[in-house]
């Protein structure tokens, strides 16, 4: 799992190498990349919700 968020970090910053990408892919099962995906949107989406709050204060 942990190198599913690696790579989903990675894509998220656009700096995912192609070749990087053809073996995640190869190697793992797409619900994983899922996921993983839904986790780090999860995690950016509070983290966004908590900087405001405190902004707003």
């Amino acid at each position: 799992m942990w190198q599913a968020i690696k790579s989903v970090l990675a894509a998220f910053l656009g700096v995912q190498k192609d070749a990087r990408r053809r073996e995640d892919f190869a190697s793992n099962r797409p619900g994983t990349f899922i996921a993983a995906g839904l986790l780090v949107g999860l995690v950016f989406v509070l983290l966004v919700a908590f900087v405001a709050v405190l902004a707003a204060r």
